[in-house]
């Protein structure tokens, strides 16, 4: 049989009789746990709890659980928990209410329930209540059985069997102590007088020794006042002479300081105040530079809605005359805007000169404050020279001072004036180094503000390049459209009269389909380019005589030759790839009439021809749609 310790200890609880008192009352309960673990006949572990009390032998109330009676118990309170981890959480309900018990009202309680008015050995049960305001709620009740004699004979037998074991170990403790200290008494008083014997020993030399250091102490001390005498008055003198030579020094060098001090003043406040015309200039600058970032904005906006008017000239083209006056009108009013912002390009360029001529000022200030940087550290160098000269000197001073300082405090009151002067001073020039690298550092900010200041200024000038070129390409895409709304209309009075003199006839319902690999824009020929070779568009027209494509739709695709060259206003028509991407809300034009095609009927054997012209390209009104604003 085997039985493990597992819990012990002194614990309050609340002691509830009932009958006819009802009393109550507090008071502390030893609590031990045990586990037991028995091998023959059967393996079986049991669980012994035992109440007792240090002050009443008598008190002993003992409980057993097998796992049977566990499983019991588990069943009537509803416990969660299997019999191997119930031991350590009783100990911890255990816990929680010492660490509450000395609290006014504590939240986990014991409780002590006897049915009777006084403990007479019935049955108790030990309850664990937690306390909330609302209701006590009991954890956990444990019914404990009261010791009968023999129970009580062995319990007591075991306090006996303690106590004695624990006297015999203290009387082995006390007579281990009285040996010590037995032996430490005799070991410290021969001590004693052995050393008191050697007391008296040196008490007698002390005094032999005494009275033959006092006559020697004073037959020197007679000695060394008549040198101190003679040494004092040699020291007076030179004292003097040194006192007006460092006078005059002094003086010299005090005019010097407060010479360079009223120059450094006046350095100071020239510095301050290029640095205030500088604050400002600078911020005259930010303000125009925001002025120009807005004008730029609004042409970005003007050009935007120049591009959504363009996009309105696919549906206006279908109203012919009426849509060239509009673009006239629409003509005027973009000449008028490029004025304007030719006008403002001018002003730009002139805030750009404002902007660098500052900048070559600030770089001459610059180049000047350098320059006389460079002679205030010359300066500032001799002067540092000078003070560690004068501090070496001092040095020397004081180390032919430190022998007769108590003697001689006159010369030490002026030489500490001297070094609180000279310190004063040392940190007037610290000062003044600060100063002048806080200048240095301004200047360097200044710098780089108008370093990124000319950045912005590039960038404003480069945006206003690129929406000049937008305008442009925008001029160029109107005068090309208002040109070839012209062709278009001699074109058309052209087929008009000539459908009358042409013997083979289009069908009447066929469809005119220009290929964009045989359709080129035309360069305009003349007497200078006569020896070049003709490049003229190529139109192929389909018949097709199916019954389900009887529409006179035409349908054409511009596609851009060699380098086109406009030879009336001198200037370059050739478009670039990105104006020519089609849009796919275009709209085709409708441009030939079925009268102009009804007139007469190719012959059955002719299944597309390819017609050479040299007059110049008939673009369809799409050509918005492949020019973007």
């Amino acid at each position: 049989m085997a039985a493990e310790r597992l819990f012990e200890r002194a614990v309050r609880l609340q002691l509830q009789l009932q009958g006819p008192a009802c009393e109550e009352r507090r008071m502390y309960v030893r609590v031990s746990i045990e586990l037991r673990s028995t091998s023959t006949p059967i393996h079986k572990k049991d669980l012994v709890v035992q109440l007792t009390d240090d002050t009443d032998p008598f008190f002993l109330y003992n409980l057993v659980i097998s796992e049977e009676d566990f499983q019991s118990l588990k069943f009537q309170q509803g416990l969660l928990v299997d019999f191997s981890s119930f031991p350590q959480r009783f100990i911890d309900l255990l816990q929680q209410c010492i660490q509450e018990q000395n609290k006014d009202i504590p939240r986990f309680l014991l409780q002590l329930v006897s049915s009777a008015s006084a403990l007479d050995h019935k049955p108790v049960f030990l309850n664990v209540v937690e306390t909330n305001p609302f209701k006590h709620l009991t954890h956990l009740s444990l019914q404990f059985l009261p010791g009968n004699d023999a129970e009580v004979k062995k319990f007591l037998a075991n306090c006996l069997k303690c106590i004695k074991e624990e006297k015999l170990l203290l009387e082995q403790k006390l007579k281990k102590t009285e040996d010590d200290l037995t032996r430490q008494l005799n070991f410290t008083q021969q001590s004693l007088s052995e050393k008191s014997r050697e007391l008296d020993k040196l008490r007698s030399e002390w005094t032999s020794h005494t009275a033959a250091l006092t006559n020697k102490h004073a037959q020197e001390l007679t000695n060394e006042k008549e040198k101190a005498l003679q040494a004092q008055t040699q020291c007076q003198q030179q004292h003097e002479q040194q006192k007006k030579e460092l006078e005059s020094m002094h003086q010299r060098s005090v005019q010097q300081l407060q010479n360079r001090l009223s120059e450094l003043e006046i350095i100071n406040k020239d510095l301050t105040e290029r640095r205030y015309k500088g604050d400002s200039t600078v911020r005259e600058l930010k303000g125009k530079l925001s002025g120009i970032e807005d004008e730029c904005q609004r042409t970005k906006q003007e050009v935007l809605s120049l591009r959504r008017e363009n996009t309105t000239l696919d549906a206006e083209c279908h109203e012919k005359e009426k849509l060239i006056n509009q673009l006239q009108t629409r003509v005027a009013v973009l000449e008028q805007e490029i004025k304007d912002k030719d006008q403002l390009v001018n002003r730009t360029k002139e805030v750009l000169d404002a902007t660098q001529e500052q900048k070559v000022i600030l770089e001459e200030n610059t180049e000047k404050k350098q320059i006389h940087m460079e002679k205030l550290e010359a300066t500032i160098k001799s002067l540092s020279a000078e003070l560690l000269k004068a501090n070496e000197i001092i040095k020397k001073l004081q180390g032919d001072l430190k022998t007769l300082m108590s003697k001689l405090k006159l010369k030490n009151t002026v030489t500490i004036q001297q070094e609180k002067l000279l310190a004063e001073k040392e940190e007037k020039l610290q000062k003044e180094q600060r100063d002048l690298q806080e200048t240095g550092q301004s200047l360097r900010t200044k710098e780089q503000e108008i370093c990124k200041l000319q950045e912005q200024l590039e960038s404003t000038v480069q945006k206003l390049e690129e929406s000049k070129q937008l305008l442009k390409t925008n001029e160029n895409v109107i005068t090309w459209l208002n040109k070839q709304l012209n062709e278009i209309q001699m074109a058309r009075k052209q087929d008009v009269l000539g459908t009358s003199t042409i013997s083979p006839v289009l069908p009447s319902k066929s469809r005119i389909g220009i290929s964009p690999q045989n359709m080129t824009l035309p360069e305009h020929t003349s007497a200078r380019n006569a020896s070049q070779p003709f490049s003229g568009p190529k139109i192929q027209f389909n018949t097709q005589l199916s019954k389900t494509n009887r529409c006179s739709d035409v349908h054409m695709v511009p596609v851009a030759t060699s380098n086109s060259a406009n030879k009336e206003n001198g200037e370059h028509l050739g478009l670039e790839l990105k104006y020519l991407k089609k849009r796919e809300d275009s709209i085709p034009l409708r441009g030939l009439s079925q009268n102009t095609l009804n007139s007469s009927e190719y012959p059955k054997s002719y299944s597309s021809t390819k017609i050479q012209t040299s007059s110049k390209p008939v673009v369809p009104s799409t050509a918005s749609a492949y020019f973007p604003g």
